[in-house]
């Protein structure tokens, strides 16, 4: 099958097609992109199926993030078949905002009706510890770009002014409320990243109405609903945010904040996917 290289749509469906090449499922039901320090949440999921490193995907970069993952694995969860991408494209690393979300792109054409984003945030409540995990009720995206924005989608696509009203399924939340009914939830504040926020930027995040901040999701969240999956999305609060504590801000606390979360977000993911 070729590809025209320029149409990131076409990339994503040669990408699903060597995707089931390569695992043997022709069909996802579900997909889970881990953020930082998830990553070791592929392990414990589900039954595992198959390993793909992403590398080896047309249109997928090698992760350079720590705490992410060079790889696609296909598991069961129940009788479920789960795509869980361990790691994910970031404005930040230079990549255009067509390979930031190639990974939910992929996910929808190897059948995925659904996308559940997990991601690292700083917490802007004072009333969440570190490894509280949040579900997304909305979203700011102040990345300064959209999936939605450039050439128009080919014929074949939904056009581009999707409805994000509901941009994270209310459904899937309830899901998530029957599997832990304890999950705050709130507003994530993505920004491009590649350093952390100010306090003065912080506070500005706050009056805008921000729960959360960070790095990723919103541009993948609307780049699922355009193309009609129900979306679920879950912070983890890894740090308070810039100037609401004393602290400094350092991705390997991050990272080790993420890591003894493991086993409640595990078991919240492997809730919800078995809820399906």
């Amino acid at each position: 099958m070729s590809t025209d290289s320029n149409n990131p749509f076409d990339l994503a469906a040669e990408a699903a097609r060597v995707l089931a090449e390569h695992t043997g499922v022709n069909r996802h039901q579900a997909a889970v992109v881990l953020g930082s320090g998830w990553a070791g949440a592929a392990d414990e999921l589900g039954d595992v199926v198959a390993d793909v490193e992403l590398g080896d995907l047309p249109g997928f970069p090698a992760p350079t993030v720590a705490g992410h993952r060079n790889l696609a694995r296909s598991v069961r969860v129940g009788d479920t078949p789960v795509l869980v991408l361990g790691g994910r494209a970031h404005l930040y690393e230079g990549h255009p905002v067509s390979t930031v979300v190639h990974g939910v792109r992929t996910a929808i054409e190897a059948g995925c009706a659904t996308v559940i984003l997990t991601n690292a945030a700083g917490g802007l409540n004072p009333a969440w510890q570190v490894g509280q995990p949040v579900l997304l009720s909305d979203h700011l995206n102040l990345t300064g770009t959209s999936p939605m924005a450039g050439p128009p989608p080919p014929p074949d696509r939904p056009a581009r002014f999707v409805d994000l009203t509901e941009a994270y399924s209310r459904r899937l939340r309830s899901l998530a409320h029957e599997v832990d009914p304890s999950l705050p939830e709130g507003v994530y504040a993505a920004l491009l990243g590649g350093a952390y926020e100010t306090p003065a930027e912080i506070r500005m995040l706050a009056g805008l109405g921000a729960d959360l901040v960070g790095m990723s999701t919103a541009l993948e969240t609307i780049a699922a609903r355009h193309l009609g999956a129900e979306v679920m999305g879950v912070s983890l609060v890894t740090n308070a945010a810039a100037g609401l504590s004393e602290s400094e801000l350092d991705h390997a606390e991050v990272l080790e904040a993420a890591g003894e979360a493991g086993p409640r977000m595990v078991a919240l993911l492997r809730g919800v996917l078995e809820r399906l």
